[in-house]
């Protein structure tokens, strides 16, 4: 017997079989895991142990949350020309964040003491950086082997003349003590940043090199450097370094906090490095060597491109890590961003009970934020990277 959607045979043993020619629709998922219900039920309520974590936290946030909003924002001082606008008053006891005294000081917190005349020249400075640093790290930006040489030849030569100057080209000259702000903490992260991963890579190699001598010295040098605090490292160069030049030509200040900064950083980068070589199986070598490839063309084009796919999250955690201690350089006496909110809240026309906490959360929010895009474009550069693989 024959229905739409069912057939009726006789097998040999004269067994009634029962073959379904139309599929049974799918039953839909119980509403307990699917939709919104379902995301927080796999989420945050996925054990007892999940559930009182969740409950705490959430508890947590209700408590903490708020307080910080009202300060910030609803209670906040947004204008005013002295400290009297963010003094508590009979009609606004509570006071918050004194935004004002931001705004009034927002140059300073940038520029430092660069004179106001030049200061276009670190406005042009901060767009040839974000030009150079969105080339390079958009993977399908074009010539980016030209974007290359922008970055690492034309923008370090370009930085230099215009911030430095050079009364040749009608640019007078800055001196270094008068840069401050997010100027010199963009320098010193930039230089720290770009310079250890090369330096990193060449310490890395150095350390699994077969030549004792080369082999040697990059232990010395890595365990060394990473078994000091980066204010150790600091005040060895802003002391120790002039001493092994002549005196005419001792760097300033912030060169040689560049160059302890760079030490530092090129020695942690050094270990992130290793760490993905050694990921690396060792038929990709023999692989490569089968083919003929030198030393050198068998790292550039095999070996390290598989090494820092591997450890991009640990090379941009080191990247973060860089740019918060930057902060680190005000102790020798350069004016960061910090070290100018330092100097700014200590204004008497700005002197209320609220003014040193609102730099410091602006100084907070500023790390955050930059923190914060290091990090995404890291998990995105991860995604891309994974579904090519998967292609």
């Amino acid at each position: 017997m024959t229905t739409a959607n069912s057939v009726t045979k006789l097998d040999p043993e004269h067994a009634i079989a029962y073959v379904r020619e139309v599929p049974i629709e799918a039953s839909p998922p119980p509403v307990t895991a699917r939709g919104a219900l379902g995301w927080l039920r796999a989420n945050f309520f996925a054990t007892p142990f999940d559930t009182v974590l969740t409950i705490v936290m959430l508890l947590l946030i209700a408590w903490a949350i708020p307080p910080v909003i009202d300060f910030l924002i609803v209670d906040a001082v947004w204008s005013g020309s002295d400290r009297e606008a963010c003094l508590a008053t009979p009609q606004h006891p509570e006071v918050g964040a004194c935004w004002a005294f931001v705004r009034n000081r927002f140059a300073y917190f940038v520029y430092g003491s660069y004179p106001l005349a030049e200061r276009w020249r670190v406005d042009i400075f901060f767009a040839m950086l974000a030009v150079g640093i969105v080339w390079m790290l958009k993977l399908d930006a074009p010539r980016r082997d030209i974007g290359a040489i922008y970055f690492f030849v034309v923008l370090p030569i370009a930085s230099y003349v215009l911030l430095r100057g050079m009364p040749a080209l009608g640019l007078p000259a800055v001196e270094t003590a008068l840069w401050g702000g997010v100027l010199v903490t963009i320098v010193v992260a930039t230089v720290g940043i770009v310079a250890s991963l090369p330096a990193g890579i060449m310490l890395a190699l150095g350390r699994r090199s077969r030549m004792p001598a080369v082999r040697l010295f990059s232990i010395i040098y890595i365990e060394f450097v990473r078994g000091v605090p980066l204010i150790t490292v600091l005040f060895m160069a802003s002391v120790m370094l002039p001493l092994f030049v002549p005196e005419a030509y001792s760097p300033d200040k912030l060169v040689r906090a560049l160059v302890g900064i760079a030490m530092f950083a090129s020695a942690y980068m050094a270990e992130v490095v290793r760490a993905g070589l050694q990921a690396i199986p060792r038929g990709q070598y023999e692989g490569a060597m089968a083919l003929g490839l030198s030393y050198s063309q068998m790292m550039r084009f095999v070996i390290l491109p598989q090494a820092l796919k591997i450890t991009i999250p640990n090379i941009v955690n080191t990247y973060i890590g860089l740019f918060k201690d930057t902060t680190l350089v005000f102790i020798v006496g350069i004016f960061d961003l910090l070290k100018t909110i330092e100097a700014a809240r200590v204004d008497p026309s700005w002197a209320t009970p609220v003014t040193s906490t609102t730099g410091y959360a602006f100084a907070a929010l500023f790390y955050f934020a930059c923190c914060y895009m290091m990090s995404r474009y890291a998990k995105a550069m991860e995604a891309r990277l994974a579904h090519g693989e998967r292609r």
